[in-house]
């Protein structure tokens, strides 16, 4: 921004009627500064994986991190598991954050998060969260991470891209809390938008959109958005067989569920899915974590359990 000019006039000499006039001299005034911009995190995971052999096992074999995002590989026997980590502490308003996996194919991969994600309050700017995933030919990947956290006036934009080679498998699982239930935290304003896409050899086969912007609480009191729920959670089987697993999934969802939390599975275009509402995300992330160890035969990462 230049400097302001402004002109002040020098006031008259009083020295007689012919006295001369002076002339307007020019001062240049500075302009205050600019407000600082504010400084923003800008998270960023790139990660391949694949085995070293034929039919080997899964290891890395690239790896970029930046901002306060990091990917920790624990020494866990079984399939590779990665566990995703800010350093950031949550995601504030104007941040944002993405993650790109690439399973090359006959890769198996686990990835899951430290620790409950934090969406804190917003002046206005929108959170920004992208995550994408490539999965070549026979590879596995369990998207598992922990729940997301809405503050009130919590702004967040979130998309999740998938590309599937015809017989890859993905497992999805994604949990929100619509405010801090203990605290008594309803979400009088607030914007959470959640887009899935899924393909699978270039098709579009799954294609989701979650849009909730303003008083949140109130939308989801009612009763044909969300019954008075507080949490929600989404799991998709998009593997191989998966719609041919509907039987068993409700078998392990009506074992799983005490009766606190709503559930409910379908399964169409070779996929599966289930919908999870209920009145505070404790009982639903229990709920959901109870089904996946069924469902998968195997224990569900070790962050989860602590």
């Amino acid at each position: 921004m230049g400097d302001d000019i402004v002109a002040r006039r020098a006031r008259p000499r009083q020295e007689g009627p012919n006295a001369r006039r002076e002339s307007p001299t020019i001062h240049a005034v500075p302009s205050p500064p600019a407000p600082p911009s504010r400084q923003r995190s800008r998270g960023q995971i790139d990660l391949h994986v694949g085995p070293a052999t034929a039919n080997g096992p899964t290891r890395l074999k690239d790896l970029a991190e930046s901002g306060p995002s990091r990917l920790r590989f624990p020494r866990e026997a079984g399939t590779m598991e990665g566990i995703l980590v800010n350093n950031a502490g949550g995601i504030a308003c104007g941040d944002a954050f993405s993650v790109s996996a690439r399973l090359d194919p006959g890769a198996a991969l686990v990835l899951t998060t430290v620790a409950a994600e934090k969406v804190y309050r917003s002046d206005g700017p929108v959170s920004h969260v992208h995550n994408r995933l490539d999965l070549g030919a026979g590879a596995r990947l369990a998207w598992l991470p922990q729940e997301t956290i809405l503050f009130d006036r919590a702004r967040l934009r979130r998309n999740f891209e998938a590309d599937l080679a015809g017989d890859a498998g993905l497992l999805i699982a994604e949990i929100v809390a619509f405010g801090r239930v203990a605290r008594g935290e309803t979400l009088q304003e607030a914007l959470f938008e959640d887009v899935w896409r899924v393909r699978r050899g270039g098709r579009l086969v799954y294609a989701d959109t979650v849009r909730l912007e303003g008083r949140v609480s109130d939308l989801l009191a009612r009763s044909a958005i969300g019954g008075g729920a507080r949490a929600m959670g989404t799991i998709l089987d998009v593997s191989p067989g998966a719609e041919g697993r509907i039987e068993e999934a409700r078998a392990c969802l009506e074992a799983a569920n005490p009766g606190v939390t709503e559930a409910a599975a379908s399964a169409w275009n070779g996929h599966l899915a289930l919908r999870f509402l209920g009145p505070e995300v404790g009982a639903l992330r229990g709920l959901a974590a109870r089904f996946l160890t069924a469902y998968r035969g195997v224990p569900m990462p070790r962050v989860w359990q602590t």
